[in-house]
């Protein structure tokens, strides 16, 4: 037996408290040291069980080391692989709402979810049921021991990457979409209301959804506009062609701090610019002056060029774009080099 299969049998509910916690420790050692603990048999099923650990130092412990290996790359396809117990396990902690360690639960799936196999394999363990974790998201005090669960939203946008929950999400018979949307201004925290906008980025992408997306089922645009607009007042004539969520906001309105979320929002308002629909429906909304008084306001450059490139759109005349739906256009390749060197967002709309 090697030291490592010796150190996994130590890992186990009944083996006494000092020798485990000792154990444990071992597991959150060098990364060497985590490459040999995965090609162990058994050790993540272990980890797993200590999760319910009567001693909650063995427990958080335990979740750590599955947190640690989660976010090591060369971890993951051995996590996710079939039979892996990790990813049923963690589904089951964060539906128990009396589970402390819902929130490591949380940061675990977060982990294994950002490959496109982690995100296949965590969805199918689902069984395609993605309304049970959206109400338990929506429910913030759904988790009786304090666990706040705002990584669960980091695992809901990391599961959008795939098309088909993009297409569950957008489906208009279900109302996920319209329950996400409103922790876009989430204030508690910025991992919630930043994955939920990566999400919603996400889903902007697809184009046969644009009127949907804008329409009152979803009312999307003021969602993204409220973040970004500030305490500045509009004459009446521009005033009324704002939608009515961000007329009157008050001298105390404030915009979003984070820049990365601010460059996510206009993302997703340029994405919503890939259609000549969308791109009227903007301009429709007076959109142009909420972006105006941003761009006098933001320092920030590597948002300002994506600003720069949405206003630049929302300014045109139709006949000098001359395209409905921009994703259509074919671009030279080298065209869209120049463009990702400069900033994604810009190739992304072509």
């Amino acid at each position: 037996m090697t030291e490592i299969e010796e150190l996994t049998q130590f890992l186990t509910l009944d083996t006494r408290l000092d020798v485990k916690a000792l154990a444990l420790q071992q597991t959150l050692g060098t990364p060497d040291g985590r490459q040999l603990l995965i090609n162990t048999s058994g050790i993540v099923k272990n980890l797993c069980q200590l999760l319910n650990d009567g001693q909650n130092s063995v427990a958080k412990d335990a979740s750590l080391a599955l947190i640690n290996l989660s976010a090591d790359e060369d971890m993951m396809p051995a996590l996710v692989a079939e039979g892996a117990d990790i990813i049923e396990n963690m589904l089951n902690i964060i539906s128990n709402p009396e589970h402390y360690l819902a929130d490591p639960a949380c940061m675990v799936l977060s982990n294994l979810t950002r490959t496109k196999l982690g995100s296949e394999r965590v969805f199918q363990s689902m069984g395609g049921n993605l309304d049970k974790y959206i109400d338990i998201f929506c429910q913030e005090k759904y988790n009786k021991k304090g666990a706040r669960l705002h990584y669960l939203a980091s695992v809901l946008s990391n599961l959008s990457q795939l098309p088909v929950v993009r297409s569950y999400i957008l489906d208009p018979s279900r109302s996920c979409l319209q329950r996400l949307v409103s922790f876009t201004d989430y204030k508690d925290s910025i991992t919630r209301r930043g994955a939920i906008l990566g999400l919603i980025k996400n889903c902007c992408f697809e184009t046969d959804q644009h009127e949907f997306l804008l329409s009152e089922a979803v009312d999307l645009l003021p969602k993204l506009l409220i973040p970004l607009a500030g305490p500045e007042e509009f004459d009446e004539d521009d005033n009324d062609k704002l939608p009515i969520d961000l007329q009157y906001l008050g001298e105390e309105k404030t915009r979003e701090s984070d820049p990365d979320i601010r460059k996510m929002l206009l993302e997703a308002l340029t994405q919503l610019c890939a259609t000549k629909f969308g791109r009227e429906y903007l301009r429709s909304k007076n959109t142009y002056v909420i972006l105006r008084e941003l761009h006098k306001w933001e320092k920030n450059e590597n948002v300002l060029v994506v600003l720069e490139h949405l206003v630049n759109i929302v300014i045109r005349f139709e006949h000098e774009i001359g395209h409905d739906n921009l994703k259509e256009i074919e671009v030279p390749e080298e065209i869209t080099e120049k463009l990702n060197a400069l900033d994604p967002a810009l190739s992304s709309i072509l």
